[in-house]
């Protein structure tokens, strides 16, 4: 993310977000038309399939993580894709990886090690934090925590909002909270969970995702991966919408992280072919793009080995995460 210039927030301007108003049918219309566009096919796919690949935050969140399947998870996000595979596609200088690994802040200093005995360390550490994922704790407490997990090692931090805040309107104490997080991430990037299944509207999506982003998010995130209703083209073309709306006003370009029931390749390609229609290809690089997934990888892996040899593994032939 150091290539992008951070967004460093502005000014709460209520009026702004006090206009917004999103029209739902046309929205619902839209979301269904690129879901639905044609399939990447052949190379193209394989190479899009490897991009998606270094966007993706393999995550663990898990009350039965322990430092060996943390240790293991980072052994696979610095070895993502079989060797056999890589050489077999001509990528072995890309020195592909997964874009971060992503655990809670008691099992940071974990991955932080494992990465290192890799040789894994470019590879970023993000901690959820902040009560997540209900977000229900008292606000020094989650402060306490975001400090705790970057002095852990964590150079990236997913919080989560206090949805009351969004759902009674009270957009100066959601930007006030968010603001004071990413004051406690210092040089650690923000990222921003909207917990959108449990906003309401895509009225309300629109205006946290807008208020976010003035208190200074890197990125904003759909979902927990906890929610009923997690990562969704709708309220997606929101959110990217919106981001697009604050590049336009302010000149700060925003990332997007959609999170919760992305399993499969073909998911995947959908949601990149969404970031790269509506916010341009930029937005399908890990700087601006993340996928949080646990079990994506696996599923792409797959189709690389299709690709390769014209037919599927079974996902016990690949390495496990």
């Amino acid at each position: 993310m150091s290539e992008i210039e951070r967004n460093p927030g502005i000014p709460l301007d209520i009026a702004w977000v006090e206009r917004v108003r999103v029209n739902l049918p046309a929205t619902q219309s839209r979301a269904a038309t690129l879901k639905a566009r044609r399939s990447i096919k052949k190379e193209w796919q394989a190479a899009w399939l490897l991009r998606i690949v270094t966007c993706i935050d393999l995550t663990t969140l898990d009350g039965d993580d322990t430092p060996s399947n943390v240790s293991r998870l980072c052994h696979k996000a610095n070895t993502p894709v079989r060797q056999d595979l890589i050489k077999a596609l001509g990528v072995e200088d890309k020195r592909i990886t997964v874009g971060a690994v992503c655990v809670y802040s008691s099992r940071v200093k974990d991955a932080v090690n494992a990465l290192r005995e890799v040789h894994g360390e470019r590879i970023p550490v993000a901690s959820v934090a902040a009560g997540f994922p209900a977000g229900q704790t008292p606000m020094e407490q989650r402060l306490q925590e975001i400090a705790q997990a970057v002095s852990f090692g964590a150079t990236e931090i997913d919080i989560v909002i206090t949805r009351t805040h969004v759902l009674t309107g009270e957009w100066k104490a959601l930007y006030d909270e968010v603001k004071a997080c990413r004051e406690a991430c210092g040089n650690a990037h923000l990222k921003t969970i909207l917990a959108t299944g449990q906003l309401g509207t895509l009225t309300n999506v629109y205006k946290a995702s807008l208020v976010c982003m003035m208190a200074g998010s890197d990125f904003i995130k759909t979902s927990t991966g906890k929610e009923t209703v997690n990562a969704t083209f709708p309220v997606a073309l929101v959110m990217v919408r919106a981001i697009r709306e604050y590049l336009r006003v302010t000149g700060y370009k925003v990332g997007f992280k959609p999170a919760g029931g992305i399993r499969t390749s073909k998911d995947a390609l959908s949601w990149m072919s969404l970031m790269k229609e509506e916010l341009g290809d930029e937005w399908t690089k890990p700087n601006l793009f993340r996928i949080g997934a646990s079990a994506l990888l696996g599923d792409i892996e797959r189709q690389l080995y299709h690709h390769v040899h014209g037919r599927y593994a079974a996902l016990h032939q690949m390495p496990m995460s």
